[in-house]
């Protein structure tokens, strides 16, 4: 076991932080750090997806034979690969392991007695049935991490139903806010609850690794779906208790905060069918949008000259925007209010930001080699570190790629106590 203020160290004769493709050389700020993940589909996995794309040596266990549901996952598959996978796999190497077989389970217990992070989003009390709860798990490596998402958290009444990232956001508020007035709710075109489950559970590890630094103790990090979402819910819950008033759906505006909407535009075919969002809420922005439009004297009306003013007049003003963006092409409309200083942007689509000097600049879109698809592009990492940065180094290993290094090179199991692991449906 290492010191509590230092991670485990890479297996000898390992690259710290192999590069690939983009890939900086320099280790990720994560290097050293162990972290098993037994998640599968999204949240628990993208929160190994976190902590790997900064350094962490990420090892997804997952069931022999099928392996995460996400392999199949996707509305594309070319030549019948995911294309999710790759993403939320980077980074990490894939074992085999039986959780429900005695064998398994004992094999899980050594490769978590010398990790630093357990990352699982079984229903509670799973890991419990299978002897691999936390006070089982504290026994045998006190310093351990465990991150645990789940539906409705570990406590409470609801802890043992059941709950995707979409129970989560309706629970949490975000579907009941989400659509147009009049309306039924609609869902964010991704899995928002999920990304922000996971999101937090790295965070929660993060600050568990730290508080370990003096204490020297590891602890549970409780993620719960439907909290994620709630965290996230501004003032929801304090407008209703003190106001009596219950937020609605309110499309693409936020009530009372004006200009602040999509407007329509022209096409580069001279055509209606695009769309501008501007942000123009503050009093000196809206006096700069309002001498791009030509029309100076709106920012000094006494119906749109505050803010307060302009949140009562927002139809009529976002009429009056509308009225002008419509009559030019979009790119036209987002280069007047650059220049104006006026927050402004078309709606990218996947093909602009591939496309963008931005994007590229920044490094937002990597690419590595698939070994089916070829180059395999995919959003890059996030934040942005300038002394330790993360990299994206390898795609989403294939089932099992890595059982010969951690069960044999690092457990010590021999090629033909591995081959009976895998008769017996262990690994």
């Amino acid at each position: 076991m290492t010191q509590p203020d230092a991670p485990h160290s890479p297996p000898s004769g390992q690259p710290v932080n192999p590069p690939s493709g983009p890939a900086q050389a320099r280790p990720g700020p994560l290097d050293g750090l162990r972290v098993v993940e037994m998640g599968s589909l999204l949240a628990g996995p993208f929160v190994g997806q976190l902590l790997g794309d900064f350094g962490a040596e990420v090892v997804k266990v997952e069931p022999p034979g099928v392996g995460d549901p996400m392999r199949a996952w996707g509305r594309h598959k070319p030549q019948g690969h995911s294309l999710w996978f790759p993403v939320i796999a980077r980074n990490k190497k894939s074992v085999t392991l039986n959780l429900r077989q005695q064998a398994g389970q004992a094999l899980a217990r050594e490769l978590i007695a010398g990790a630093d992070v357990l990352v699982e989003n079984f229903r509670p009390g799973t890991l419990e049935r299978w002897g691999l709860g936390p006070d089982d798990l504290h026994a045998l490596n006190p310093r351990l991490v465990i991150v645990r998402v789940s539906g409705y958290g570990q406590t409470g009444p609801y802890r043992g139903r059941a709950g995707f990232g979409s129970i989560g956001e309706a629970v949490g508020g975000l579907r009941a806010l989400s659509g147009e007035p009049g309306q039924p709710p609609v869902r964010v075109g991704i899995s928002i609850g999920d990304m922000l489950a996971g999101t937090l559970g790295a965070l929660g590890a993060m600050m568990a690794l730290f508080g370990r630094l003096t204490s020297g103790q590891g602890q549970v990090v409780d993620i719960s779906l439907y909290e994620a979402v709630l965290t996230y819910m501004e003032s929801m819950i304090p407008e209703y208790a003190l106001t009596g008033q219950t937020r609605e759906r309110s499309g693409s505006v936020l009530p009372g905060i004006a200009p602040s909407n999509i407007y329509p535009a022209l096409d580069g075919n001279g055509q209606p069918g695009e769309w501008v969002v501007i942000g123009a809420n503050g009093d000196n922005v809206f006096r700069r949008l309002a001498a791009a439009m030509g029309e100076p004297a709106l920012a000094d009306d006494p119906d749109y000259a505050t803010h307060e003013a302009r949140g009562r007049n927002m139809t009529a003003i976002d009429e009056r925007i509308a009225a002008w963006t419509v009559s030019l092409p979009a790119t036209e409309v987002v280069a007047r209010l650059e220049e104006a200083g006026v927050p402004a942007s078309r709606m990218y689509s996947a093909r602009d930001m591939m496309n963008d000097p931005h994007f590229a600049a920044r490094g937002n879109i990597v690419t590595l080699p698939h070994p089916v698809l070829g180059d395999f592009p995919m959003q890059g990492v996030v934040p942005r570190l300038t002394a330790t940065p993360g990299s994206v180094r390898t795609l989403g290993p294939e089932l099992g790629q890595h059982n010969a290094e951690i069960y044999g090179e690092r457990l010590g199991r021999s090629a033909e106590a591995l081959a009976q692991l895998a008769a017996d449906g262990v690994i």
